[in-house]
């Protein structure tokens, strides 16, 4: 059987080649369409041009480009040509990429023509061989070299545990990791999606995502060319702009964040949603009032989900009724669902036991779909995989007596205050509950007498003024003593990543700037 998973992904093209594939929509407001043999015959070119260097088996291709169309079948080129492709994000600086190029010593590095000056150094002193240029307009280098080559390429033959992707993670603590998944890993859970989710013909996506994360590049893109389904494809999120695509598409995809700016937008009603199959959420946790402000200003309950770069989706809320959990149809807010079919997931202890359901503890999972390791992080691989080979996620979290599953935190978000845990998920969703409040984060900071102590930041609703005292007041009818923030903050945002998480580390390291 072939393993790539780009021959995977062509078979589910449909047989008319010259459909519309995908409507790319400029930040200028320019629309382009794309048929699906231009996708097909556009990557066999760059995969051509990928396979004329030359390159050793398992050669890693960097990118860090704008989202486009073209930076897709980049992509698609990289699967075909059997190379490692390692999505880079355009807000990294400098010193950022100047460690990842030289973590992965990429063979080939494609960056925008704005950046080609320090990028192309930083490559050639890692020892790369070749670095090219694409702008989100589809100009340079890349595709003024990719046209002379043929537009048919019979993808690389592949093993199941082949790289096809290193992710690097987020690095808020130490050294960021790239995990290393494999065209089983991608497909596999591709696939179960596929099932899960109802995907059907007749499905369009609106590709409002960034292609640098697992998000936008795997969930959301191999959701769509999997089932052969036309993509509205955004180079940027704009919230009036997905309004104005929903009553032509069926599916949409998104973070927190894009959620709240789309709730923003008076356009958005139930007769413009009506067209609607299936919203998804994930990446960063969902508030209840942004769950339950969707259901009441669009009819549609929003899916939320959970996974990590290391192995894609994990849990989902059910799409239709679960029939490993029988009657169990409904999306909960603040819950991530259901383990997916085929991944096992446990809650276990300190010491590494089962826990009871309900019981909070340390998610652990395994499954096809679950990484081969860090990159060049062997001990790092070892640590982060128990004895019986289940990997621990490094997520804390409780399973119902109905499976569900919620995550309550990061490990390392955990506040030990005065030999308390105090899990910071727990005490936000108090402080969001209260009046006037749109959000919050809870951080632990150095104390001397505690070891460390839990501080509030909070975010006021427009208009309204908070009393920061009234507010820790407020959470001692609600919780234990031990789990109130000594000190709380008004702020006026919290710094969020690309992604929508809110940047805790960032957080902690301006508190203890104040401090000091």
């Amino acid at each position: 059987m072939e393993h790539n998973l780009y021959t995977h992904l062509r078979a589910a093209f449909p047989a008319d080649l010259d459909q519309l594939a995908v409507e790319a929509w400029s930040a200028d407001g320019s629309c382009r369409g794309y048929s699906w043999r231009e996708l097909d015959e556009g990557s066999a070119r760059i995969a051509r041009l990928l396979g004329s260097l030359e390159l050793p088996a398992g050669s890693r291709l960097a990118v860090q480009v704008e989202k486009s169309v073209e930076s897709m079948l980049l992509y698609l080129a990289a699967l075909r040509a059997g190379l490692v492709y390692l999505p880079l994000n355009m807000a990294y600086q400098p010193q950022e990429m100047a460690y990842f190029i030289g973590d992965a010593e990429p063979a080939v590095v494609v960056c925008s023509p704005d950046n080609f000056g320090w990028i192309s150094k930083l490559a050639f002193k890692a020892g790369s061989a070749h670095v090219f240029t694409l702008a989100e307009d589809g100009s340079g280098s890349l595709l003024e070299r990719a046209v002379h080559f043929e537009a048919v390429q019979q993808p690389v033959p592949c093993a199941a545990d082949d790289l096809a992707a290193i992710l690097y993670t987020s690095g808020t603590t130490g050294r960021s990791k790239g995990a290393m998944l494999s065209h089983r890993n991608l497909l596999s859970n591709a696939r179960v999606l596929k099932d899960y989710w109802g995907w059907q013909p007749g499905d369009t996506l609106i590709h409002a995502l960034p292609i640098f994360h697992a998000h936008g590049l795997f969930v959301a893109l191999h959701g769509a060319l999997l089932n052969g389904s036309p993509m509205l494809w955004l180079a940027r999120f704009d919230p009036r702009l997905v309004i104005q695509l929903l009553p032509r598409a069926t599916v949409f995809m998104g973070v927190p964040t894009l959620y709240t700016r789309l709730l923003a937008e008076p356009g958005l009603t139930r007769e413009v949603a009506s067209h609607m199959r299936l919203f998804i959420s994930g990446s960063a946790p969902l508030l209840i009032d942004t769950f339950q402000a969707w259901q009441q200003r669009t009819g549609h309950t929003i899916l939320e989900r959970y996974g990590m770069s290391e192995t894609v989706m994990l849990t989902s809320n059910p799409y239709r009724a679960d029939e490993r959990h029988a009657g169990q149809s409904q999306r909960r807010g603040g819950t991530v669902g259901f383990p997916l079919p085929g991944v096992e997931l446990r809650i276990v202890g300190d010491d590494g036991a089962l826990l009871a359901a309900g019981e909070i503890g340390a998610i652990q999972v395994r499954g096809p779909n679950v990484f081969a390791g860090y990159w060049r992080m062997p001990e790092k691989t070892r640590q982060e995989f128990t004895a019986d080979g289940w990997f621990r996620t490094g997520d804390v979290g409780q399973q119902d007596e109905q499976g569900y599953v919620t995550i309550v935190g990061r490990s390392k978000d955990l506040i030990i205050s005065g030999g308390y845990n105090v899990y910071p998920a727990e005490v936000e969703g108090c402080l969001n509950e209260l009046p006037g409040v749109q959000e919050s984060a809870v951080v632990g900071v150095p104390d001397p007498d505690f070891g460390e102590v839990g501080v509030a930041l909070v975010v006021p609703r427009a208009g309204v003024t908070l009393d920061p005292a009234q507010l820790l007041a407020s959470l001692r009818s609600r919780l234990a003593n031990y789990k109130i923030p000594k000190r709380c903050r008004v702020v006026a945002e919290l710094p969020r990543n690309a992604m929508g998480k809110v940047q805790k580390q960032l957080l902690r390291e301006q508190l203890q700037a104040l401090s000091a």
